[in-house]
């Protein structure tokens, strides 16, 4: 119960550490919540600062998620530990404790968690994602819809029960993060996805 704990707190202070802001800042002097769509994720990086920052922070924030997983299978090895530390990985990057408990949307760091949980489903996932948003240009799109795919692709591959709850869980938190954007789509007015020049 102890290391379920320490993997659980050590999950979402990893979730939490905002790269965004802090490379913006460290790198490029820029503050992503003072650009674009004020978002301090991988997609307001690539847009506001150009494709290399924008990867770089997505791979940074993908580490969070799978980082998060790996130390619930090493210190507990349950797959309920592994959800349990996905899941406050992906919390963390939200709700992060260094900004007041506001954050991204946890796209990145959700498929770094489905990565080391779900390999096959990621892989999947994530073609979709690709090819929505290479056809429509909206990056929220994508990622609306990827996340919808989640628990059913577990369910379907016969994932553990608990993989299958997570997909759910990450799904509905990841949508309902997405609340505004589906909004924007809605009307019209979502912004597509192009990349910065800096």
């Amino acid at each position: 119960m102890e290391n379920m704990a320490i993997a659980c707190l050590i999950a979402y202070l990893l979730g939490s550490i905002p790269n965004g802001l802090v490379f913006g800042k460290l790198i490029w002097h820029i503050d992503l919540r003072e650009h674009g769509s004020h978002n301090i994720g991988a997609t307001n990086a690539w847009r506001t600062l150009g494709k290399g920052p924008g990867f770089l922070i997505f791979l940074l924030d993908f580490l969070k998620g799978a980082l998060s997983v790996w130390l619930g299978s090493l210190l507990v090895g349950t797959p309920l530990a592994m959800v349990l530390a996905g899941v406050l990985a992906i919390v963390g990057h939200s709700c992060s404790l260094f900004l007041k408990f506001k954050g991204g949307k946890g796209v990145a760091t959700g498929l770094g968690v489905i990565v080391m949980m779900m390999p096959l489903p990621a892989l999947i996932v994530f073609l979709v994602w690709l090819v929505i948003v290479k056809v429509s240009g909206y990056v929220s799109l994508g990622s609306i819809v990827a996340a919808a795919l989640v628990p059913v692709l577990a369910w379907q591959f016969d994932y553990p029960t608990e993989y299958i709850g997570f997909g759910v869980l990450a799904a509905a938190f990841i949508i309902i993060r997405h609340h505004a954007n589906i909004g924007r789509l809605l009307s019209g007015t979502e912004s597509k996805i192009k990349a910065g020049h800096r």
